[in-house]
């Protein structure tokens, strides 16, 4: 447990504070509405699921607010570039923005349910009041817009008795958006399932830009007003502690409480949205320009097992080891766009990536490719873009592990480290590379062109943390994964196993690409 607190401390510390924000407001939006005189009314028709609905929206509006920045990929990389100096555990916060893009996505869906459930109770209530004929308050204030000539008299949005839920929904702004917008929700959450998004990345890839009919459904929801508050000047006049028992008496001429008046909420929603929306519509401004830049392809080579190796140059273009682009192929799909590792190293005058054939997109880019009777396609490029193996050279010791064609982004890498020990980079805290055989029918490895190559097959990874941690007791090792999540599992577990809670003494740091 101490290992585990050791390497991840930072993390859970922002986590908590996210959750605790989260709890902040829920609770005190949920005792402004349960408590306020503004709402006395209100709570009458409605009771508790008032206050249930409105605290649920406050922290439905805050993530929102924050579900776009980590997918803000040009934001990312700028404040990796800033943070080069930081130390790595603050850093590390921005490899997992993915994790975090999940996690608020699913704090969207609780809050969501729970502001569902309570209109609907809601809705009833109001149906209730308005069909009531008992004489209550609640059934007094329902009526209140037929009796009041102000327009702004009424409380209960149901104007008659005849006046069915299902109409309100469908015909008010905030109910109609309401559907919308969960209708959009639950087709971004299903489609984002592992098994869909790996199996059917088009479905995901699609159905997941639903997100701006989402967004403009969330910024007018509120602007039908349904919730109403009774105004400051009506508080004045007929404050509900002083007249609420009196609620027969209002028709009176001579009776000092008056018919209270109530006014709508105004809309919040396009308030936490619109700076992050403004941040993230600059954001894909910025990659479509880049997009559109002239792509050169100078070579195309077909490797064993399916895999392409496209290599390019583009003018401006700058990039560090281990970082990906987002490509596009006009002639399969004008709008998919999918990430690949770069293979090249920063040293060489081109950049390369390798694709493998695992799915309809990718079996479609090869075969155009393979089509030598045809031009070649036009490939547009978005990006660099940086992840966690940016950190590599800042490890004395490091461990690069890849899965399949997840060994790409250590092409990279140990291309560099080459041309680095060329060059006598004194800047390379790396000093020595050992290396263990992948080919046995090529002189050379087939991603990285080197002699020493790299091998296939799942090591014991307890026997090799063990012998690096006694080969280097007093070192700092990044311990870096390209490869499927049950294999992070076993190497993150082993990170906070063989890690000293002496500082001083070795310390594994567990990364993985996410993408």
């Amino acid at each position: 447990m101490g290992n585990w607190v050791v390497n991840h401390w930072f993390s859970v510390l922002f986590l908590a504070t996210w959750l605790g924000l989260n709890v902040f407001l829920f609770v005190h939006a949920f005792l402004s509405y349960e408590k306020a005189d503004k709402y006395y009314y209100t709570r009458e028709i409605l009771g508790s699921t008032l206050a249930w609905a409105r605290a649920s929206a406050r922290c439905l509006n805050f993530n929102s607010m924050l579900i776009l920045l980590p997918v803000c990929r040009n934001l990312l990389s700028f404040l990796r570039g800033t943070c080069s100096f930081c130390r790595r555990t603050l850093r590390k916060q921005l490899d997992h923005n993915l994790t975090f893009h999940k996690l608020v996505a699913y704090m969207i869906c609780l809050h969501t349910a729970i502001h569902i459930i309570a209109h609907l109770f809601n809705f009833e209530q109001y149906s209730r009041s308005r069909q009531a004929t008992d004489g209550s308050l609640a059934s007094i204030l329902s009526t209140l817009s037929h009796q009041g000539k102000e327009e702004d008299s009424w409380l209960n949005p149901m104007q008659s008795p005849n006046m069915t839920v299902e109409y309100v929904t469908f015909t008010s702004i905030a109910g109609l958006t309401g559907v919308i917008i969960t209708i959009a929700l639950v087709l971004m959450v299903t489609s984002a399932m592992e098994f869909i998004r790996r199996s059917y990345f088009e479905v995901f890839w699609y159905t997941h830009h639903i997100f701006i009919i989402y967004f403009i459904g969330l910024g007018i929801h509120g602007i039908g007003g349904i919730v109403r508050g009774q105004t400051e000047e009506s508080l004045n006049e007929s404050h509900p502690h002083r007249c609420a028992e009196s609620f027969k008496q209002w028709d009176d001429h001579d009776s000092h409480c008056k018919h209270p008046r109530f006014e709508g909420l105004p809309a919040e929603s396009w308030k936490w949205i619109l700076a992050p929306g403004v941040l993230y519509i600059l954001e894909r401004i910025l990659r479509f320009y880049r997009s559109q830049q002239k792509v050169v392809i100078t070579k195309v080579v077909m490797h064993p097992s399916k895999v392409l190796e496209l290599q390019m140059i583009k003018r401006g273009f700058s990039m560090e080891v281990g970082q990906y682009i987002f490509v596009n192929c006009p002639s399969v799909s004008y709008l998919e766009w999918h990430p690949f590792t770069l293979t090249s190293a920063p040293e060489e005058d081109f950049f390369s990536i390798h694709i493998r054939a695992v799915g309809d997109w990718t079996e479609n880019l090869i075969r155009a490719f393979e089509q030598q009777c045809s031009p070649i396609p036009r490939i547009e490029v978005d990006g660099p873009f940086g992840t966690v193996s940016e950190d590599v050279f800042q490890y004395e010791v490091v461990v690069l592990v890849g899965a399949g064609i997840g060994v790409t982004p250590f092409a990279s890498i140990l291309k560099s480290i080459w041309y680095k020990f060329r060059h006598a980079d004194h800047n390379l805290k790396t000093q020595t590379a050992s290396h263990a055989t992948l080919n046995f029918d090529k002189a050379t490895d087939i991603l990285t062109g080197l002699k020493q190559k790299t091998s296939f097959g799942r090591p014991m990874w307890d026997n090799e943390f063990s012998t690096i941690a006694n080969a280097h007791p007093r070192s700092v090792v990044g311990v870096f994964l390209c490869g499927p999540q049950t294999l992070a599992k076993s190497l993150s577990k082993c990170c906070c196993q063989y890690s000293s809670l002496d500082p001083r003494k070795v310390q594994f740091y567990f990364n993985k690409e996410n993408f």
